[in-house]
């Protein structure tokens, strides 16, 4: 079965790919498509605008994170059910893991088989476009650079002589342009763009983005490049196999303004292996949803609503006496920071959390990690056993201090040739910085669900189960 497909690359970041691609996406849309959105990495923030926009979650694809079959299989399932999917790159086309292929746009759109649109920030160039675009042509020939749209034009003379110098110089149809605009800027905080769950998707901006695109883009051009693309590589499918799991356990996802860091692949494979999800908010909710047997509570800006996580106390002492007998519990960065003590925001204000683990956060002035690691399991925790070993992504500005020589870690984290510790481990709780997508390793996410159901029979055998 053929899928019609075109990836979304920039000649280096910032360069207009999450704009170009919502207005692509708009375009698509009041054609009569029905899109389903992608996003190379493991970014969180921009796949919530392509969701937005599309009215379909957007799921990330990332060849570093995820094997090839594994890529395939998530695309596959997703593509199957829609007109064209379009999939917003990451960096640069060619920008991977340090100096590999592995993790890249580029790497993606060789395993997806999928052509390239590339973008390329035209705003202080001409005629060196020209020698731009045929450089990165000729740096990977098996990468199907299909088209170019040109950002950031000035006015038309300059659209006609950049144009002109891609075309004759590099053979590559430019496809058409956006000008120089701050009006199509989107709000920016120290992750990268504001989430949608903060800010409504203005009517204005939208349109706005629309018209411009329809008015200086060939879609029609873009759309039929898309349905020109060749049959999909052949795949084992590895993931979503089988009938889903019959014997069900209740889980709680925390999903607010202020936790809203999550791979919908990772949610749809707990769904599929047991888990039914129920959602809940812990700046608004005063109690946890009723009978749950397990919590998730993923990334985020915790640290931007520090104040009223910090006061809603009743579901702290919820969140902490459901840990303390013996609830699963899995957090990843900013859940880690909702469960330890306290924690100190950019202001120096301080605010106390859950106080799960005897430790506190404080948010920094710079990174305090970016980029991908290798986890080794050291300890038995709710999601794996010892000696496992898992890919992951850290991103954070905060870190932990004022640090218990009680608590214990799970992991031993690994980036080149440095190493830490990452994982604060009690009771059936698991707190870590590192982002895991279940679609690395399903047996992550089936053992999440066993500890749920194993702390779930003990509850009812001990008559201490809430439900």
């Amino acid at each position: 079965m053929r899928y019609p497909r075109i990836i979304l690359a920039g000649a280096h970041s910032r360069v207009g790919k999450t704009t170009l691609t919502m207005g692509l996406i708009l375009a698509m849309k009041k054609k009569g498509f029905n899109v389903q959105p992608f996003k190379a990495g493991p970014d969180y923030i921009d796949p919530s605008y392509h969701t937005a926009v599309t009215g379909r979650a957007c799921r990330n694809l990332d060849t570093w994170l995820l094997s090839r079959d594994a890529v395939l299989e998530l695309f596959e399932r997703q593509a199957r059910a829609c007109d064209i999917s379009v999939t917003e790159g990451v960096m640069g086309l060619y920008d991977g893991l340090r100096d590999q292929e592995e993790g890249s746009t580029a790497h993606l759109a060789k395993t997806l088989h999928a052509p390239v649109i590339l973008i390329v920030d035209a705003s202080s160039m001409s005629r060196s476009a020209g020698a731009v675009v045929l450089g990165y042509k000729e740096f990977d020939r098996d990468v199907d650079i299909a088209g170019v749209i040109l950002n950031n034009i000035g006015s038309p003379s300059h659209y006609a002589g950049a144009k002109d110098a891609v075309e004759k110089n590099a053979g590559a149809p430019v496809l058409g342009f956006l000008g120089r605009d701050k009006g199509l800027t989107l709000p920016e905080r120290h992750l990268g763009l504001i989430p949608t769950d903060e800010r409504a998707l203005f009517d204005a901006f939208s349109e706005k983005l629309l018209g411009l695109v329809e008015k200086n883009i060939d879609v029609d051009r873009i759309i039929g490049i898309g349905q020109k693309a060749g049959a999909l590589p052949d795949f084992e499918k590895t993931i979503f196999t089988g009938e889903p799991a019959r014997d069900r356990v209740r889980l709680a996802i925390a999903k607010d303004a202020a936790f809203n860091f999550y791979y919908q692949d990772s949610l749809d494979i707990l769904q599929h292996y047991g888990a039914d999800p129920v959602n809940f908010s812990p700046l608004h909710d005063k109690t946890l949803p009723p009978g749950i047997d397990g919590l998730y509570i993923g990334g985020g800006f915790p640290e931007v609503f520090a104040s009223g996580l910090s006061g809603n106390a009743g579901l702290k002492d919820e969140v902490y006496n459901r840990a303390e007998s013996g609830m699963p519990i899995y957090a990843e960065c900013g859940g880690l920071m909702y469960l330890v003590k306290d924690l100190t925001d950019f202001e120096g204000r301080n605010f106390p959390m859950v106080g799960i683990f005897d430790a506190s956060v404080r948010m920094g002035g710079k990174l305090a990690a970016l980029g991908y690691v290798d986890i080794e399991v050291v300890e038995n925790n709710i999601l794996s056993g010892k000696d496992t070993r898992a890919k992951a992504h850290l991103f954070h500005w905060s870190g932990l201090n004022r640090l218990s020589g009680s608590q214990r870690f799970a992991y031993k984290v690994k980036k080149n040739q440095e190493s830490h510790t990452d994982g604060l481990s009690k009771w059936n709780v698991l707190a870590s910085y590192s982002h895991l997508h279940f679609g690395s390793d399903i047996r992550l996410a089936k053992k999440f669900i066993r500890s749920c159901h194993d702390a779930k029979e003990t509850a009812t055998k001990t008559g201490h189960n809430v439900r």
